[in-house]
């Protein structure tokens, strides 16, 4: 008997036209390192009395299709998880592209995301699915990967695939030695480690359906926040908490073959941090900061990246 194991599970995934229905092809394989993606559907234990000390039978409460997809930050694949959180890029140049990502869209895509395991063999169809938040963290060293969570709105599993045959894209990983930090055009010094949270705060629409699905997910107010730690050198950063001022801070990755990609937060806001001396070792202070609308600009962020892929 074939036993399933994650070695040998693969992702697949397509935007679709109308929320709900997943297309049937046109799907790209997703690199991933992990997923919890799936449908749950917990038992609540019955009230009844004057049937002895014994319980009866559960009752079935309502499904829950959400769960994370861990994957890597690379120059293509990337590119599709940030459609899915910002909406569709405006590309320009005839290659390399540049894809440039803002904040602030009121319309969302859905996609239909297929996770096989093949031996089994058992092939989920997650349909309905809406990003809710994305994040990654910054530091000296490691593997570069995000998390993504996604609401679904259903599940259907089957004994084949339905997603055909997918579209293989290059895989060009981003690494931490690749990245930077830069505080209004200039390097953030000092910097010890960094964690970016972009989400979409979505709102599960929770109608009564005789399919038990939710009737979809809408986004609600938009949040970019993370955590900047640094060696406390100087007084830059706290005196821009105190005066209660924005910078812009960008964090960007590039690669020598030329793909790049960029965040950039135009209004940072840093709160007044608590400086610990904890001992004989250096002093850092933690800044746990959260970006608003630029006036300027009218948005919030906005994410560059620039590869060989003519379209999203």
């Amino acid at each position: 008997m074939a036993r399933a194991q994650g070695a040998r599970a693969q992702m697949a995934l397509a935007f679709e036209t109308s929320y709900g229905t997943p297309p049937v092809g046109g799907y790209t394989r997703m690199p991933f390192a992990s997923t919890t993606l799936g449908a749950e559907q917990p038992l609540m234990g019955n009230e009844l009395l004057g049937f002895g000390r014994d319980p009866l039978a559960p009752i079935k409460d309502a499904v829950t299709v959400d769960g994370d997809v861990v994957v890597p930050i690379d120059a293509e694949g990337f590119g599709i998880w940030l459609k899915a959180a910002f909406g569709a890029p405006t590309t320009t140049g005839v290659g390399p592209y540049t894809h440039e990502f803002r904040s602030g869209g009121w319309s969302l895509p859905s996609m239909s995301i297929e996770t096989a395991m093949p031996e089994v063999p058992r092939y989920a169809m997650y349909s309905g699915c809406m990003l809710d938040q994305l994040s990654w963290q910054v530091q000296r060293s490691g593997l570069l990967t995000a998390t993504a969570k996604l609401v679904a709105q259903g599940e259907t599993v089957g004994a084949a695939a339905s997603a055909g045959t997918p579209t293989d894209l290059g895989l060009k990983r981003f690494g931490h030695f690749n990245g930077a930090v830069s505080r209004n055009g200039a390097a953030l010094g000092n910097l010890v480690s960094a964690e970016i949270t972009y989400a979409n705060n979505l709102d599960r629409i929770e109608t009564i359906r005789a399919d038990g699905k939710i009737e979809g997910t809408d986004p609600s107010i938009a949040a970019l926040t993370g955590r900047i730690e640094v060696r406390f050198a100087d007084q830059t950063l706290v005196n821009q908490a105190l005066n209660g001022d924005p910078c812009e801070i960008s964090f960007s990755y590039a690669l020598p073959s030329g793909e790049s990609l960029t965040l950039t937060a135009h209004a940072v806001y840093l709160p007044r941090p608590r400086l610990e001396i904890a001992g004989p070792q250096g002093v850092q202070a933690r800044f746990e900061w959260q970006a608003a609308r630029d006036a300027t600009l009218g948005r919030m962020c906005t994410v560059t990246l620039v590869n060989s892929v003519e379209a999203y």
